[in-house]
């Protein structure tokens, strides 16, 4: 039996269909559990409300935003297969520590996660590389467009609001890049930030459109950042 969504979840459902729901998710809530029993979850409250659900992708505990979770294993597995030809748009919005130089650009290097930290390190491309032959087996290429929206400065000092939009959707992906190029996001200290004006990790993915698996209907979806009083807003 289905149960009702308290009143005080701050996790919004903003579209929900037959194979489909789409949620807000707060900042501060993990998107599946670590297999600690009871955990709090973006899946878990999901799940409550709606019954049998799978995560199609994961959004990181301190980044809020659209995230997408399917109702059947065949929504599910249609999605992922498909996912680079599906999404036609993800963009998130973070707050940069600094002033970076371009106002516009991409971002693109080779990813390597190392399992005992859980940090992801970029390495640069060099001259011929192939982004589908990465010169290492456990290497990833990413890419990432940035367009800076705003430049800030307050006495906690100098932050850029920054639009990245994913060409590909690597872990930590834009917080490892935005570290590489000198300007970790804000509140980020495993990338290293050195400030954290908003209490949190300044990531929000605001913009997700995909075509829709089985109706074949471009949804789009978008969620505001959230303001906060004194300081630059998401």
């Amino acid at each position: 039996m289905k149960k009702k969504r308290k009143r005080n979840d701050d996790l919004e459902i903003v579209y929900e269909d037959k194979w489909l729901i789409v949620a807000d998710k707060p900042s501060g809530l993990l998107t599946m559990s670590t297999g600690k029993p009871g955990e709090d979850t973006a899946y878990s409250r999901i799940y409550d409300y709606a019954g049998k659900i799978f995560i199609i992708h994961r959004l990181d505990r301190d980044t809020s935003g659209l995230i997408v979770f399917a109702k059947d294993q065949e929504t599910k597995l249609s999605l992922q297969e498909n996912w680079n030809e599906a999404v036609l748009e993800r963009k998130y919005t973070a707050l940069l520590e600094g002033w970076p130089e371009d106002e516009d650009g991409w971002i693109e290097s080779w990813l390597f996660e190392n399992r005992k930290s859980m940090k992801v390190h970029c390495y640069a491309l060099a001259a011929g590389d192939d982004p589908s032959r990465p010169p290492r087996k456990d290497w990833q290429y990413a890419s990432t467009h940035c367009r800076t929206l705003e430049r800030t400065e307050s006495a906690e000092g100098r932050f850029t609001l920054v639009e990245f939009e994913l060409e590909t959707g690597r872990k930590n992906q834009i917080r490892a890049h935005s570290a590489w190029i000198g300007h970790p996001i804000a509140g980020d200290r495993k990338y290293g930030a050195v400030s954290n004006p908003i209490g949190r990790l300044a990531l929000h993915a605001g913009t997700l459109s995909f075509i829709h698996p089985w109706t074949g209907k471009t949804l789009k979806f978008t969620s505001q950042a959230p303001k906060l009083t004194g300081t630059p807003s998401l």
